[in-house]
């Protein structure tokens, strides 16, 4: 009797599990989150921009390319140039600038004896602009570029110097209107915008000695500091890599 029951008991079990498997709720399906990986900024390209800022003459300057006084002046240009990425966070560039600076009329007249030479000293410059051609050298992280830069430097002014004695004798020359040096400097740059970037930048610009004559010559340099903003080429935003 105890082995009917047995058997009937496991019968009604097996017969009744499909039934309670099917009485059983469906487990829910939970889709994975999507992986969205971190966009990689790509500065690679060419661009054109514009710029304003200050310059001043260096403390030992006479200001021959800039100015003939320890104010600063106000200037505003255009740059161009091209950027290459690689290894992968460093961008390797080059760049071309001109810059304007207004107010570019002044002089200065001193009487008295300089070099045993009693008398009057009337100095005048006329600055029309400040230009560059450069190459630089950038670390960027995410939209941020820190950069240096430096290579060669234009200065395209004009400028005289006439000593009166007080004999009445007028000695003058004219300084050439052009000039070569070099510039160093470095700044910070940022992409805020599909194809725009913001930049701050400081320059150091060295002419060498101007010479006045009777022996005499002067420091030619100054320091220019001055925010730009780019329009870049062939970029269309931070580039997502794709699985």
């Amino acid at each position: 009797m105890k082995k009917i029951l047995l058997g009937t008991v496991a019968l009604v079990a097996l017969g009744a599990a499909p039934a309670l498997a099917a009485d059983l709720a469906a487990r829910p399906y939970t889709k994975a989150p999507a992986y969205a990986p971190a966009p990689v900024y790509n500065w690679t390209g060419f661009y054109i921009g514009g710029h304003i800022g200050g310059a001043f003459s260096g403390d030992n300057s006479i200001g021959t390319g800039v100015t003939a006084s320890d104010n600063g002046k106000f200037l505003g240009g255009v740059q161009a140039g091209y950027d290459w990425q690689f290894a992968p966070n460093w961008v390797l560039g080059v760049e071309g600038q001109y810059s304007w600076l207004s107010g570019s009329n002044s002089s200065w007249s001193w009487n008295g004896n300089l070099l045993g030479t009693p008398g009057t000293y009337n100095y005048a410059d006329n600055q029309r602009g400040l230009a560059s051609v450069t190459g630089r050298l950038g670390y960027t992280w995410g939209p941020a570029l820190l950069y240096v830069k430096g290579g060669w430097a234009y200065a395209d002014y004009s400028s005289s110097y006439v000593f009166t004695s007080n004999a009445g004798v007028t000695t003058g020359i004219a300084i050439d209107s052009k000039k070569d040096g070099y510039t160093v400097g470095g700044g910070l740059e940022y992409l805020f915008a599909p194809n725009w970037s913001g930049k701050i930048e400081y320059q150091y610009y060295d002419f060498g000695n101007v010479d006045l004559g009777n022996g005499f010559s002067a420091k030619n340099d100054e320091h220019v500091v001055k925010a730009g903003l780019n329009y870049r080429f062939n970029w269309g935003g931070p580039v997502v890599a794709k699985y």
